[in-house]
């Protein structure tokens, strides 16, 4: 039988993703919390917090596959190409992002059932914001901030959390825009974490978490 490690509250070390559940979409272990220590060893080590509803504590995943857009994947269609060129949308970066996790957090999602993010883990974010890890991407119209997204960046690397829209395109135009950035700047992936129809569409593909890792430890491995 597949073991579910126990974390500390103390020590914010993990056991290996590779000992992650088959049987339970690649869930790692429970407990801790989301101090920002525990949150960057968790990124720089494949695994990131998904709370879900059957386990009232914090619950970490590192799944196999894992879905990431390579650089030289991204895709734009041409409607939403359109749309970024037109300038409907005013893109800025950390400008809001308190208001954009909540945002994240309070949106309404099609065949979802309330939001995995809850108020300790906003809270947390927050605090990695502030440390400079945690990065937000406003989409703004007629001075409204109308979507965007935020995600955790170390190094090179960007793992991509959560993202909403209040109006259409807004969340695309914010997520198209930081992605080409982040390619210009010397990024080599952007973690998307698992598969979505949504984030397919963009170019993003799966791959082991055998691959992933490799990929993640050389691109760590370029910023020291």
């Amino acid at each position: 039988m597949e073991r579910i490690f126990r974390l500390s509250d103390t020590d914010y070390s993990f056991p290996p993703a590779e000992w992650a559940s088959e049987e339970f979409d690649g869930l790692l272990a429970v407990g801790g919390g989301y101090e920002p220590e525990r949150l960057l060893n968790a990124y720089t080590h494949g695994i990131f917090p998904w709370p879900i509803d059957e386990i009232d504590e914090v619950t970490w995943f590192s799944p196999d596959p894992r879905m990431v857009l390579m650089a030289q994947d991204l895709h734009v269609p041409k409607s939403l190409a359109r749309v970024l060129k037109s300038g409907r949308y005013k893109i800025t970066i950390n400008q809001a992002f308190p208001e954009v996790i909540h945002a994240c957090r309070m949106a309404i999602r099609p065949q979802e059932e309330g939001t995995w993010i809850t108020s300790d883990l906003e809270e947390g974010y927050c605090r990695l914001h502030q440390l400079g890890f945690a990065h937000s991407v406003e989409a703004w119209l007629d001075g409204e901030l109308a979507g965007g997204l935020y995600g955790v960046a170390i190094g090179k690397c960007f793992f991509g959390e959560s993202m909403f829209a209040r109006k259409p395109d807004a969340s695309k135009c914010a997520f198209v825009t930081v992605a080409r950035q982040l390619f210009e700047s010397g990024t080599p992936w952007i973690d998307c974490q698992v598969y979505t129809d949504h984030l397919a569409r963009f170019g993003a593909k799966e791959i082991s978490r055998s691959d992933y890792l490799v990929l993640l430890q050389a691109a760590l491995s370029n910023c020291e």
